[in-house]
């Protein structure tokens, strides 16, 4: 495990420091994974032929003048010394998992001149590779920067139950040892060096190398699930060396004994971490499947769409009818929006028939198993009726919370829900929810946790009350124990940092933070953005993700606005009608005959992509009763 050099000094004094510190390790617990050592062991080039490196005190020198038949030790003392060094031996034999035995291998060391010989002759060549190494983030954004200059903190993966990793992070935290590579070193080849977690973003680790001790100089970001990061004894089993800093090397004259002991303890990786985070990033959807999805352009049906590419869970879906693949929708492969071929035929929802007579023989249906299974209801007592209000999450205007009515009860638990005030005359604006929705909301819901509630457009007696309104409209309110009353113990705080999808332009993921909590409701603001274009999304949605998420999975994340965007923002915020930049293209609610004139004109309306109906842990008394 501990290959590279292990001592600078072959002194005296120096051995006998090092077998004082040796004796007062203990052994490693049995529930940590156990280091393992192949065996082999790291030599500095040294550019010659019939060389040979002792095994006991690392000296190199000409192979034909070392010690016994298989050249092993430059001499008769090393030989003997590399038999009875019984305490490295017991070492190596705990590190191993395996009682010690008088033939357990001791380590090499290397002397000062080999190690400072090879360094020079490379020092200056990889000095010029580092300057180049250090390329500039896209968009110039960094997660760590952003984080560390302002004290940010980011929401825990264990939030995130729909992201890699998701349910089974475990105690990854603060602490935590790995093994990365060594950038600080002058070597021609890659080698490692042990870091430890000093502080957790998201899938992001602020590491510090092992030996620096308060030193914050050389701390760097990572991602957790980077194929450049693994767990102690990683080296040992690949035959990777481990090398210390070059900014440490003078501090310590023996580095297998400083590691046991700060190792010892100490909380790794798992062992299989790296197969885990592969496992999790395979997705059940495939490209060339047909799925039934909203209609962007008609909230009110659904049409066929094929799956083009997925990226992260995330499904690019193209509409059959799109002979140039442009008509496009993005959403996630959990999203309330998808459902298997013939589901809107099975609860009565509508469908827009493609004009496609035949589908390409390439394409076939995907799996219903696939597809986000809803919570069952009983829909044989009292249930949903149409015409009764209740408070919604406006899909045109994610920023709002507004009064609607239900205006059609379909099967399996699902309602077309459409809002007061702004529907379109034939219906094309109703959209879809299912009953346990975490979208939708008994009467008086944001009354009672001070939200804003938008009445109907066009209403004017203001401020808007309930009461009044039920009476003038003779309906009724919805029944408040028909609605999703459970609340997750989903672990996010106000301020917490994430990647969340703009779901009004939903092919973007976007720097954004934690700004609000109501129960398992979730006030997510896009950073550099104003407050305007700040989306209601549940904490269970399959649009949030952990910091991290987008270096991961190879999506491209949305830096927060520059200030030139601000500006623009500024002198356009009375309008509200400008969209985010030319990136941005989300709509604000229209009026409804806006909204006739736009889709006949064609263009296209991104919505809500409402959480998962997973529903776990919790519940809260949180609605108020029906009457005034």
């Amino acid at each position: 495990m501990f290959d590279g050099y292990d001592s600078c000094s072959e002194d005296t004094s120096s051995s006998s420091s090092t077998d004082e510190s040796e004796e007062e390790v203990s052994p490693l617990p049995s529930s940590l994974p156990i280091i393992k050592n192949n065996g082999q062991v790291y030599t500095y080039p040294d550019g010659k032929s019939g060389m040979a490196t002792c095994e006991m005190c690392g000296m190199v020198g000409v192979r034909d003048a070392f010690y016994s038949k298989t050249k092993r030790f430059c001499s008769v003392s090393c030989s003997r010394s590399y038999s009875s060094n019984s305490k490295k031996a017991s070492i190596l034999a705990r590190l191993q998992g395996k009682p010690p035995t008088k033939k357990a291998k001791v380590l090499q060391k290397q002397p000062l001149v080999a190690k400072l010989a090879a360094y020079a002759q490379y020092q200056a060549t990889l000095q010029n590779q580092a300057k180049t190494k250090a390329a500039v983030p896209v968009e110039g954004f960094s997660w760590g920067n952003y984080i560390n200059s302002n004290s940010f903190t980011a929401a825990p993966v264990t939030c995130f139950k729909h992201a890699p990793m998701g349910t089974c992070w475990g105690d990854i935290s603060e602490g935590v040892r790995v093994e990365v590579p060594n950038t600080d070193c002058s070597l021609p080849t890659k080698v490692f060096w042990i870091a430890g977690i000093v502080k957790l973003a998201g899938y992001n680790a602020l590491l510090r190398y092992e030996g620096f001790e308060s030193d914050s100089s050389l701390d760097f970001w990572c991602n957790v699930c980077g194929s450049d990061i693994h767990p102690v004894g990683w080296c040992a089993t690949s035959g990777k060396p481990l090398v210390p800093p070059r900014s440490i090397q003078h501090k310590y004259t023996n580095w297998k004994a400083f590691l046991v002991k700060r190792l010892t303890g100490a909380k790794t990786l798992p062992p299989d971490f790296s197969q885990k985070v592969s496992e999790c990033m395979q997705y059940p959807f495939k490209t060339s499947m047909r799925v039934e999805v909203v209609d962007k352009t008609h909230l009110c049906r659904t049409r066929v769409a094929v799956v083009e590419s997925v990226i992260g869970g995330r499904l690019r879906l193209v509409y059959e009818e799109s002979e140039d693949k442009t008509d496009d929708f993005w959403c996630h492969m959990y999203s309330p929006l998808i459902h298997h071929i013939g589901w809107s035929r099975s609860i009565g929802h509508r469908f827009k028939r493609s004009d496609i007579t035949k589908k390409q023989e390439e394409h076939f249906d995907a799996p219903p198993h696939l597809f986000m299974k809803v919570k069952e209801v009983d829909t044989a007592g009292e249930w949903f009726k149409e015409g009764m209000k209740l408070e919604a999450i406006d899909p045109l205007n994610l920023s709002a919370i507004c009064v609607a009515t239900i205006r059609k009860v379909l099967a399996d638990g699902y309602l077309m829900i459409g809002i007061d005030g702004s529907e379109a005359a034939d219906g094309s604006d109703w959209f879809c929810y299912h009953a346990t929705s975490p979208s939708i909301f008994p009467v008086g819901f944001c009354e009672i946790n001070m939200i804003e509630l938008t009445p109907p457009r066009g209403y004017a007696k203001l401020p808007f009350k309930w009461f009044d309104y039920l009476r003038e409209s003779d309906s009724i309110a919805a029944p408040v124990k028909l609605f999703n009353k459970e609340v997750p113990n989903h672990g996010f705080h106000v301020g917490m940092k994430l990647e969340a999808v703009d779901l009004m332009e939903p092919r973007l993921v976007c720097v954004a933070t934690v700004t609000r909590i109501i129960h398992r409701l979730l006030r997510i603001h896009f950073d550099g953005w104003e407050d305007e274009y700040d989306q209601w999304v549940d904490c269970e949605s399959p649009d949030l993700y952990p910091v991290g998420w987008c270096q991961l999975t190879g999506y491209q994340l949305q830096p927060p606005a520059p200030q030139t965007s601000r500006d623009s923002q500024s002198s356009s915020s009375k309008q509200k009608k400008k969209a985010k930049s030319q990136q941005y293209k989300g709509h604000k609610k229209m009026t409804s005959l806006q909204l006739k004139e736009e889709m006949l004109d064609g263009e296209e309306y991104s919505f809500l992509q409402g959480a998962s109906d997973q529903e776990s842990n919790g519940s809260a008394s949180y609605y108020i009763k029906q009457e005034p």
